[in-house]
C-alpha cells in the first residue's frame, strides 16, 4: 500500500511538474533544484525523483553526471530534424481532422486565433506562445487517430525550448493558422495538410536563416 500511494504522489508531482514547464517556470538548460522543488511541494525528494525520471524519458529534462538535473535544449541541427518531422505529421493530422472537425473545435481555434492577435498587440509573447500551443492541440485532437496524436504530443513537448527564443513574423504565423482553419472549415483535406505543411518550413526557413546570420545560439547552452 506504501508503493502504491508513492507512485500516486510522484504522479501528481510529474504532472505538477509538467505544468510548471508549460508554463515557462523553468528556461531551456536551466538546472533543477530537486530539493527546493521538494521543499516548494512538501514532499520528499523520493517521489519529486521518480517524476523527474519520467521527464527525463520525455526528452524534456537531461540529468548530467555529478552535475545535476537540467532543462533540455535545443541545437539549430535538432530543432530543424524536429520540425521535418512534425512537418509530415501535421499535414497528416491537417488532412485527417478536415474529415472530422467539428464546429465547436472550430470555433475554439478562431477565438484562440483572435487572442493571438492580441498577444501580438500587446507584445505578450509568452502568451502567444501558450496560444499556439493550444491552437496546434484541438487539430491533433480532432484528427481522430491517437497514435498520430501521441507522437504531435511528443514532439510538441521537445519544441517547448524553442517558444521563447524565436522571434518569427508573428503575423505571418497568424495568418497560415488562418489559412489552415479556412480550409479546415471548407473540409478541403488537400488544402489543410498544405496549409499546415507550409506553416512548419516557414518556421525552418527562420532556423537556417539564423544560422546563416549568426543570429542561432543553442538554446539552453550550459
Amino acid at each position: 500500500m506504501a508503493k502504491l500511494q508513492r507512485e500516486k504522489l510522484s504522479n501528481q508531482i510529474y504532472a505538477v511538474l509538467k505544468e510548471m514547464i508549460a508554463d515557462y517556470r523553468f528556461q531551456p538548460g536551466v538546472r533543477l533544484n530537486i530539493e527546493s522543488i521538494a521543499r516548494e511541494l512538501d514532499v520528499s525528494r523520493t517521489p519529486v525523483w521518480e517524476a523527474v525520471r519520467r521527464l527525463e524519458q520525455e526528452g524534456l529534462v537531461v540529468d548530467i553526471h555529478n552535475r545535476g538535473v537540467f532543462m533540455s535544449s535545443l541545437t539549430a541541427e535538432k530543432a530543424l530534424d524536429l520540425y521535418a518531422v512534425r512537418e509530415v505529421l501535421e499535414g497528416m493530422a491537417a488532412r485527417l481532422a478536415a474529415a472530422r472537425i467539428d464546429e465547436g473545435s472550430l470555433q475554439k481555434m478562431s477565438e484562440c486565433l483572435q487572442r493571438q492577435r492580441e498577444a501580438i498587440e500587446n507584445r505578450d509573447i509568452l502568451a502567444y506562445s501558450k496560444l499556439d500551443f493550444e491552437f496546434h492541440a484541438t487539430v491533433y485532437d480532432a484528427c481522430g487517430n491517437d497514435w498520430l496524436k501521441e507522437l504531435l504530443e511528443t514532439i510538441k513537448n521537445k519544441m517547448r525550448p524553442l517558444t521563447l527564443n524565436m522571434q518569427p513574423d508573428f503575423l505571418k504565423l497568424i495568418d497560415h493558422h488562418a489559412e489552415l482553419i479556412r480550409a479546415l472549415r471548407g473540409r478541403d483535406p488537400e488544402k489543410a495538410e498544405h496549409e499546415f505543411r507550409r506553416h512548419n518550413r516557414y518556421m525552418m526557413a527562420q532556423i537556417q536563416e539564423d544560422v546563416n546570420a549568426g543570429r542561432w545560439k543553442q538554446l539552453g547552452r550550459r
